[in-house]
């Protein structure tokens, strides 16, 4: 745990080095001293169909959503979610939407093996 996913429009592939943006956003949830690194889980994912408002599959976008248990507190994932954007920024600002949601994991329900 955590589980980071970036799902980018295949259009935005063209545009950027994926697998390095995916590597340093990785980075940066290990560095973050909240998780053990062997326990940092990250992937990208290319979606083909997509749609933006009105303007349909013309806006290329990155979404990340940082998936984890339950018990961060709101500021550690604020700073979190402030540090990964500053990757994504930095690295993709002529990408037309960029978006984080850092989301919790209930303890009860969360299942793993290995």
């Amino acid at each position: 745990m955590p589980h980071l996913v970036m799902e980018y429009s295949n259009s935005a592939e063209d545009r950027l080095n994926m697998q390095g943006l995916l590597e340093d956003l990785h980075q940066v949830a290990i560095a973050s001293g909240l998780f053990s690194a062997k326990d940092v889980k990250s992937r990208a994912v290319r979606v083909h169909s997509w749609l933006v408002g009105k303007q349909g599959n013309s806006v290329d976008f990155i979404h990340i959503t940082l998936e984890l248990l339950e018990g961060r507190s709101p500021e550690q994932k604020r700073e979190l979610s402030r540090a990964l954007m500053d990757v994504l920024a930095e690295q993709a600002s002529h990408i037309d939407s960029l978006t984080i949601n850092v989301r919790d994991m209930e303890h009860e329900s969360f299942q793993k093996i290995g």
